[in-house]
């Protein structure tokens, strides 16, 4: 089978540009101060580095499966670079894979998740600086948009190019970010007590309510 896209991998160039563009606007967006801030902006930044290594790179998932791909579906040149798109060849779909509804689906949650992470660091930023708990914008929601912003992040990228490393990487990511909260809760309820307390009792850790309860005071968390 001729690969009739092949030379679109060995692009170690678009490996490096891309990873660094967005790994540039997550840092400006989440801005790391803590320990536990650079611990959670590594782990992002080395599920999108081996994200695009596989894109434009070294197609490690395809040559991996080769085999069984080429055993199910040998109709499809999968060292094509837009057969790439496993997701969308696995589940028989048509024409171009950058506008099925995988891709759409992938966008909005890319897009959206940098939109929250650049929300929430401003409140955030206030808080810290003012010593409060931060409940307005996106913390009237949830109480750690930052944590949930990398999840609907990474889950965009999965959805439009899922690799063996990023599939891997992906629930370890989520079940450390999980944790973290839980550890940062813990941290911040020693410091502001009851109105910590009250703040997560009317405030979902993860997933918003449809309707929210009372308005809160104007105090804060950490992410």
């Amino acid at each position: 089978m001729n690969h009739t896209n092949s030379s679109a991998y060995g692009l170690w160039s678009l490996v490096i540009i891309n990873s660094f563009i967005f790994i540039f606007f997550t840092f400006s967006f989440f801005n790391p101060k803590t320990k536990t801030d650079w611990r959670t902006f590594s782990a992002f930044s080395a599920f999108i580095v081996a994200l695009f290594a596989e894109m434009y790179g070294f197609p490690l998932t395809i040559y991996l499966l080769s085999g069984w791909l080429t055993k199910w579906y040998p109709q499809i040149d999968f060292f094509s670079h837009d057969n790439g798109h496993l997701l969308h060849n696995l589940l028989g779909l048509k024409g171009d894979p950058h506008f099925d509804i995988l891709h759409i689906l992938s966008n909005i949650f890319i897009v959206f998740g940098f939109i929250l992470l650049s929300s929430a660091w401003p409140v955030l930023y206030r808080a810290q600086r003012s010593h409060t708990l931060a409940t307005e914008g996106c913390y009237k929601y949830i109480r750690h948009p930052q944590y949930v912003a990398f999840t609907l992040i990474m889950l965009g990228f999965l959805l439009q190019w899922p690799t063996l490393p990023t599939l891997i990487m992906f629930p370890i990511l989520v079940i450390t970010y999980a944790r973290l909260a839980i550890r940062e809760e813990h941290d911040v309820e020693r410091e502001f007590g009851a109105a910590y307390r009250k703040y997560a009792s009317k405030t979902p850790r993860f997933f918003p309510r449809l309707r929210t309860g009372d308005s809160l005071s104007t105090e804060g968390i950490r992410k």
